[in-house]
């Protein structure tokens, strides 16, 4: 809000670590994925860390 109330602030966060993205929009180093109908962001770390388990198309609860 221009007035300087309290409005929503798009942040991005990484579903599995927590992290914050530093960039608006969110960093091209981070991914996407569609899990049970629900989108998942996750972090450039936790994307080359769990990268198979991507691929193969796991849930991240089995990460």
């Amino acid at each position: 809000m221009a007035d300087g109330g309290v409005g929503s602030v798009d942040v991005t966060t990484c579903d599995f670590c927590g992290r914050v993205a530093e960039s608006d929009p969110m960093p091209l180093t981070w991914t996407t994925a569609v899990e049970n109908g629900r989108r998942r962001t996750f972090c450039d770390t936790c994307s080359r860390e769990h990268l198979r388990a991507m691929e193969s198309k796991l849930d991240s609860e089995w990460w």
